[in-house]
């Protein structure tokens, strides 16, 4: 699923209120990492992460390498944080983010 670009600033919004909860570190995306983001975006469908300085890998290729491993989709990075979406199927539908059309 792509997101539009009226879909992806509706989620920047939300997201600015959010804690970080992701920490990609020096082991890069991990196998315990891609569980905990999994988690989390199963239970809030939105999550902030941030690639810390002794990660091998850069905040644009930690994001995109955790949203292919959690099938999710990458929102924003700025700096060293990131953004991630995927819709749940656990919550009822009126719990979880409308995204605009």
């Amino acid at each position: 699923m792509d997101l539009t670009s009226k879909q992806r600033a509706q989620l920047r919004s939300m997201a600015n209120d959010l804690d970080t909860i992701v920490h990609v570190g020096k082991d890069g995306v991990g196998e315990n990492l891609v569980k905990q983001a999994d988690d989390a975006l199963e239970a809030r469908e939105l999550i902030k992460g941030k690639v810390l300085e002794n990660s091998p890998l850069s905040p644009r290729e930690g994001a995109e390498e955790l949203a292919r491993a959690t099938r999710s989709e990458v929102v924003q990075v700025i700096g060293t944080k990131f953004v991630l979406y995927r819709e749940t199927h656990s919550k009822p539908k009126d719990k979880r983010i409308r995204l605009v059309k």
